[in-house]
């Protein structure tokens, strides 16, 4: 099971909000019956996996692992920001 560690969840909101608005943030999103082997590095070391929406409808409709899903390249921008500013903010304290 993928359990989120409070103290990085909230840096990693807190920069997403600064960047994206809180209307364009979802921080407790409810849990899903999927697997991820991210949650062994959770296990190991503190940590938060976060996901980057993909979008709706025509563009992005659908989960992975799906027949019909197909990335949104309109988003690649967003999660790239995100990363740089997650790694500014972690690198200013």
């Amino acid at each position: 099971m993928l359990v989120n560690h409070a103290e990085p969840t909230a840096f990693c909101t807190e920069v997403a909000t600064k960047m994206l608005g809180a209307q364009r943030v979802v921080p407790n999103a409810a849990p899903l019956m999927g697997s991820e082997d991210f949650a062994f590095m959770l296990e190991a070391c503190p940590g938060s996996y976060a996901w980057i929406g993909n979008g709706v409808g025509s563009k992005g409709g659908c989960m992975v692992h799906n027949p019909g899903y197909d990335f949104n390249d309109d988003i690649l921008s967003i999660g790239a920001s995100y990363r740089v500013r997650l790694a500014e903010a972690w690198l200013a304290d």
